[in-house]
């Protein structure tokens, strides 16, 4: 174990208590993954909600064994004031990681820093460390675990009788999610052995899950009791660090002639697929919290065997009971179930036609032109403003070394190319900016924009927001070695930042994030300047719908609109010229809409070419002032 670990401080909200947990769920959840990771590193301060919330609403300890202290929203770190909860940020320090998924795949990585012995930790973290990694903007799993489903629980819980009859239309979600066939790394192999299991008859018992499993499944219980699937047997053999069996590891010549496509499907055994994550630690707070609603109020489960098989199985994991216990959780015992006939699955067919994915986009037949010869009908063509400072440009070579792009990992042409795309941003920020304006970077990736604005005016505060660690870290290194006094970084997908900020700035915002920043920079009645990137990537999610602005809906249907969007990324430099231009076209028309939609909320905003245009294929930029 290392001592040497700087105390971190965790933030985490505190409406009230109900039954066994605290509340709103990302807290219970937080304090959930702590007893289970059995992590002592962060001093835990929960954050009332309401003025009228205090330690007398606490009536026992539902925090494990971990001290809790309470702390009123005014006196937390300033830059934790501009995130949601829950937060982390090492004590007296500028760096923040905020969002229920950042803030819990950073506990289970700190746990293991500080005790590498607890190295099955990290595969909580999944295959190649991506579980819940992406943005909930984007990932609709993500989304359904960080955000729907606790949300659809408290609504649930908050309910009243009357109004909670219905299964919520999330957790029918996930109760169909669990039913779709499994796709992890390297399947086929585990795909062929489940075929040869199928051939030789192998019937196995379930693994103890009833009344009487009150004890949590030990090394030697899988050949106790078999369990009833390979599925199950590849699982828990990873839980508990033991080789599959031989008998399942050696394939018969037939099997291994066996084409792909003939081979069975693989069933869920945990959220993600066959292996348990920390997706499984999300989703059990609040799916207990369901069941224990649901079993009081007397409802028949029988359209969820799949959430109450998954329900049992976790039990069984490896220190899930005992962290349960901590956290004064009384896991239910449930039946297993079986399925009900169709027809009495009528709650099934009530998922909302938006909690399901859009596929309407997947593929398109035919070039833009039609769409673009249908907006100039309507007189809409591509239209750039005249560049304000063309030759602007900063003499890098005067600038310490540090605030170069070129300190990174990037080539010498590559980085002439940066520092001219860096030229026309800071360009346009240094026209905007005031003393004491405070400047977000979103998007900031290694911090190339950001840390030359907060180099240039030291009388600004800058903040960083990115949501990759290491680009984050990397930047912080090359701040402190500047002694930059003006930063902040945050750690966090865009939608947990509900900072109030002066000016917003992204270059090369990637698909929708450039649709997120220009709707931060609205709400918060900020100017911001933008370069768009990867136009490809557009697509509906659930807060944004495509066109943007009311002409272009007027005039061009989603899929019109999403073959601008995919012939917009044709603008790379080994392309033939008249390729390219089209793709200048398309990029010009679709930021157009952006900025019409933008003009709608009273901005004026001005879509501009970069100069030189050679700078970047996506060269163009918004430029707009409320």
């Amino acid at each position: 174990m290392k001592d040497n670990v700087a105390e971190e401080h965790l933030y985490l909200a505190f409406s009230h208590q109900y039954r066994d947990s605290i509340f709103p769920l990302h807290t219970s959840i937080s304090l959930f993954l702590l007893s289970y990771c059995d992590c002592k590193l962060f001093k835990v301060f929960l954050v009332p909600t309401r003025e009228d919330v205090g330690e007398q609403c606490l009536t026992k300890n539902l925090a494990g064994d971990l001290e809790v202290h309470l702390i009123s929203r005014c006196q937390l770190p300033v830059v934790v004031q501009s995130c949601s909860l829950p937060a982390v940020v090492v004590k007296d320090d500028k760096f923040c990681r905020a969002g229920l998924s950042v803030v819990l795949r950073h506990i289970i990585q700190k746990t293991f820093e500080a005790d590498p012995s607890k190295r099955e930790l990290l595969e909580l973290l999944g295959f190649k460390k991506t579980c819940l990694k992406a943005c909930a903007e984007v990932s609709q799993w993500t989304r359904l675990c960080e955000i729907s489903i606790p949300l659809a629980v408290e609504r649930f819980l908050t309910a009243s009788p009357e109004h909670c009859q219905a299964i919520p239309p999330d957790i029918l979600l996930l109760e169909r999610k669990l039913g779709e066939p499994v796709r992890v790394h390297n399947d086929d192999k585990i795909r062929r052995q489940k075929l040869q299991q199928q051939k030789a008859g192998a019937k196995a018992a379930v693994p103890v899950l009833g009344e009487e499993a009150t004890e949590e499944l030990k090394p030697g219980d899988l050949h106790e009791h078999p369990p009833s699937s390979l599925e199950l047997s590849v699982a828990f053999s990873k839980l508990l660090a033991q080789e599959a069996p031989d008998a399942i590891n050696r394939e018969a010549p037939r099997i291994r002639r066996t084409k792909t496509s003939d081979l069975p499907l693989l069933d869920h055994v945990f959220a993600e697929g066959l292996y348990f994550t920390v997706a499984d630690l999300v989703l059990l707070p609040c799916i207990h919290q369901f069941l224990v609603c649901s079993k009081k109020q007397g409802k028949n489960l029988v359209n969820l065997p799949l959430i109450s098989g998954w329900y049992r199985r976790v039990q069984e994991v490896p220190g899930v009971k005992k962290a349960a216990g901590k956290c004064n959780m009384e896991l239910l015992q449930l039946p297993e179930l079986v399925s009900a006939p169709e027809e009495q699955l009528q709650d099934s067919a009530s998922v909302p036609d938006e909690l399901e994915e859009d596929h309407e986009a997947s593929h398109f037949i035919g070039g833009p032109r039609p769409t673009m010869t249908k907006l100039m009908e309507n007189g809409i063509e591509a239209k750039f403003s005249p560049h304000p400072c063309p030759s602007w440009t900063l003499d890098w070579t005067s600038l310490p070394s540090a605030v170069s792009p070129g300190e990174g990992k990037m080539s010498r042409d590559r980085a002439l190319r940066k520092q001219q795309q860096l030229n026309n941003l800071v360009a346009a920020v240094t026209k905007l900016a005031k003393p004491g304006d405070l400047i977000v970077d979103f998007c900031s990736g290694g911090g190339h924009v950001g840390i030359v604005l907060a180099y240039m005016m030291p009388s600004c505060q800058v903040v960083l927001i990115e949501n990759k660690e290491l680009s984050l870290i990397r930047a912080k290194d090359r701040s402190d070695e500047l002694g930059l006094n003006n930063m902040w970084f945050i750690q966090a997908n865009l939608d947990y930042f509900n900072g109030t900020f002066n000016i917003g700035v992204a270059l090369h915002a990637c698909g929708v994030a450039t649709d997120m920043v220009i709707e931060h920079c609205l709400r918060a009645r900020a100017a911001f300047v933008i370069s768009p990137c990867c136009y490809g990537f557009i697509q509906n999610t659930v807060k944004f719908k495509y066109p943007r602005s009311h002409q272009f809906k007027e005039i061009l249907s989603y899929k019109e609109h999403m073959i601008l969007c995919r012939f917009a990324d044709q603008t790379a430099v080994q392309l033939p010229p008249e390729r390219r231009l089209i793709g200048k076209q398309c990029m010009g028309l679709v930021d157009l809409d952006r900025a019409w939609a933008a003009e709608e909320h009273n901005y004026s905003v001005q879509v501009i070419s970069m100069e030189p245009e050679s700078c970047s294929p996506k060269n163009n930029m918004f430029v707009g002032i409320p």
